[in-house]
């Protein structure tokens, strides 16, 4: 089992370290999130990635405190939701509020708000919230080349992380550079649910590698540079899902891979 120092990182902006695997809490609520979020802990996942809209802020936050882990020892990303537009500065105080914490790892907008000015504006308050400490890194979620350029544009800071739902069979290699072009980190959601995980081609792989095909979606995740956060409330698949730096995949495997999205 790798240890948590061992994790490979992205730098975001200001460099902030950003653990490459991450422990997804959507659906996850009350005493099934506090467990799982401590178990995650336990196992050695460093990167928790909650959102104003799971409603289980507050036990992620408790079960920080209650690991004996240092603050500073876990990236904590929430999000802000999209009919939260106009609301941000409430909204992220309410956030580090039921945290528990001074500030976030990573802010995102968990949606485009709708209208191309609201976005911009919350792109701007986001932006400020950084500026003072509040984030130390902030980003945008679901929004696509265009939306991110729109951005860019109007303020000339690119959002550090784009979370979306990614997978091999949602590949697509030219909307992950166009990430890279603009220095935008590409992370993953719903890893697993995206993906066949009974697919031949990825069942031989994983025999191949004497590991469990999501433990082969994951790591294909990291080979290719992309942050990847797989959710689960099962303490033997959190303990699984962790357990993906003890084997790589070989060029021709990550092709094998790749053409699951054609």
């Amino acid at each position: 089992m790798t240890s948590a120092i061992d994790q490979p990182t992205v730098q975001l902006p200001s460099e902030v370290r950003m653990p490459m695997l991450g422990f997804g809490t959507w659906q996850l609520s009350g005493r099934r999130a506090y467990e799982a979020v401590r178990e995650a802990l336990d196992v050695g996942y460093r990167h928790l990635d909650t959102a104003t809209m799971y409603g289980n802020e507050d036990e992620v936050g408790r079960a920080i405190r209650d690991s004996g882990l240092s603050r500073q020892d876990v990236f904590v990303t929430t999000k802000l939701p999209p009919e939260r537009a106009g609301r941000e500065r409430e909204t992220i105080a309410a956030s580090l509020a039921a945290l528990g914490t001074d500030y976030v790892d990573l802010w995102l907008i968990h949606w485009p708000p709708g209208r191309d000015r609201a976005s911009i504006a919350s792109w701007r308050e986001l932006l400020a919230v950084r500026d003072e400490g509040l984030a130390r890194a902030v980003g945008v979620s679901n929004y696509d080349t265009g939306q991110l350029d729109m951005l860019v544009e109007a303020t000339e800071e690119a959002p550090a992380v784009n979370q979306i739902r990614w997978g091999p069979a949602l590949h697509d290699p030219r909307r992950l550079d166009e990430h890279r072009e603009r220095g935008v980190v590409l992370e993953g959601y719903s890893p697993l649910k995206t993906t066949d995980l009974h697919d031949p081609v990825l069942a031989e792989i994983a025999r191949d590698h004497g590991v469990s095909t999501g433990q082969v979606v994951l790591r294909w995740h990291i080979e290719h540079g992309v942050v990847v956060i797989p959710k689960s409330g099962t303490p033997s698949r959190i303990r699984e899902n962790f357990d993906v730096f003890g084997f790589s995949l070989s060029e021709g495997e990550l092709r094998q891979l790749d053409a699951m999205g054609r």
